[in-house]
């Protein structure tokens, strides 16, 4: 062994315990759940269809959620608007209009001035599940475009895409950061930093799927199948074993409003801290200012119930493996597991509300509201007309407690 001379042993000592408390720090942050996979690349992936073997259940479950279904290739079934004539059209005014049209070989949204054609696209990526509504992309060589025309759910109607100006366009540049949140993984070709994100269409993998929270699993199907009887999953990860700010960084990927990357798209994968690729907004969220379409983050941070849990998440209320669209019993169950008489903070209304408060504490309490975001034109319509979402900011309402009230009144009196 060497042996250390020249300097006093009190300092040696300090030194050590320094280099200790480091690596022991380092450590920790990076076994903060499980060991992260970081590695971004398309063949780290296998696609969802993979994991059906073993976990046909989930698989069957997941593939009917709003995420999974957040991007699909362009085919009529997975498109909610119909392509009938009287019913494909969209006229922005007596001269302009866009006909969703079939045609030989696939679907087009087609620009007509005077009834003479102008310019025809061909849908080249379903955006949306199709709860509030869905957008169409569609590609220019590697390059992707967002088109004109969008369909909007609440009037079972097609409408001008959100924040277009009224007549056609079909030049809005689609980002890695906006395939980011809408698929489970789409590969850039390199370029010039200030050139449009070019993709390859042979590496993306549609829809939020199991990858996207689990990581990348190609290495763990492989693993899984020579190993059948290996009940523990190998090169894997599961965010039921992620602390509390993991499990909301996953999340705030896609629902923590605008985020700054300060790395490729795609970069972040499950597990990791949100902070080394994106620059986060540390202030103290305001809920009159945050949209509820796409900062769901944002609205709970600020929600007295997140402020005095410990360990409130998103998944504390959703599940990522099911579609519990519009459930308001089942979301109101979870309410009461805090919230209950044992507690001593159940619903002060119960006696005025009566049985309704086991099935419905959503509707006062995190209300439906229009969204500036998420807001399309109707065909001759001059004001646009905004989605309805849920907003997550968790508060007490006493008007909309009041009107829920009078509503159980008429229904008595009736």
């Amino acid at each position: 062994m060497t042996k250390i001379t020249g300097y006093p042993k009190s300092i040696i000592t300090i030194t050590i315990l320094i280099t200790s408390i480091i690596l022991l720090t380092q450590c920790m942050e990076k076994n903060d759940a499980e060991t992260v996979v970081t590695q971004t690349d398309f063949t780290k992936y296998s696609g969802s269809a993979a994991c059906v073997n073993c976990h046909e259940d989930i698989y069957d479950a997941h593939i009917k959620t709003a995420h999974f279904l957040t991007s699909t290739a362009p085919l009529e079934k997975h498109i909610k608007g119909s392509f009938e004539t009287g019913k494909n059209v969209f006229a922005y005014n007596a001269n302009a209009s866009v006909a969703m049209e079939k045609r030989q070989d696939g679907l087009y949204q087609v620009q007509y001035e005077n009834g003479i054609e102008k310019k025809a696209r061909q849908f080249g990526m379903v955006v949306g599940s199709g709860t509030k509504g869905q957008s169409f992309l569609h590609w220019q060589d590697d390059l992707l475009f967002q088109m004109p025309i969008t369909y909007f759910t609440a009037a079972s109607e097609w409408s001008n895409s959100p924040g277009f100006p009224p007549k056609p366009i079909f030049n809005r540049v689609i980002t890695s950061r906006c395939l980011e949140c809408h698929s489970t993984y789409a590969e850039t070709i390199p370029g010039g930093e200030k050139q449009p994100d070019r993709f390859d269409k042979n590496r993306i993998l549609l829809g939020v799927d199991c990858e996207k929270c689990h990581g990348p699993a190609a290495e763990h199907v492989d693993f899984q199948t020579k190993h059948p009887s290996d009940s523990i999953g190998k090169f894997i990860l599961n965010p039921d074993n992620f602390s509390r700010q993991q499990k909301l960084d996953l999340c705030a990927l896609c629902h923590g409003g605008r985020l700054q990357k300060t790395k490729p798209s795609f970069s972040f994968t499950a597990g990791e801290k949100l902070s080394d690729f994106f620059v986060l907004d540390t202030t103290a969220p305001d809920p009159e200012n945050i949209d509820v379409h796409g900062n769901q983050y944002g609205l709970m941070r600020a929600s007295a119930c997140y402020k005095k849990s410990t360990d409130l998440t998103c998944n504390s209320c959703h599940s990522s493996h099911e579609n519990e669209k519009g459930e308001t019993a089942l979301f109101s169950k979870k309410c009461m597991s805090c919230h209950s008489k044992e507690h001593n903070n159940f619903c002060k209304m119960e006696q005025k509300l009566g049985s309704v408060i086991n099935t419905n504490c959503i509707d006062c309490h995190m209300p439906v509201k229009p969204s500036k975001a998420i807001a399309v034109f109707l065909p001759g319509e001059k004001a646009p007309t905004a989605a309805m979402i849920r907003s997550h900011f968790i508060s007490i309402n006493p008007s909309l407690t009041n009107i829920m009230i009078r509503e159980l009144e008429k229904n008595k009196r009736r």
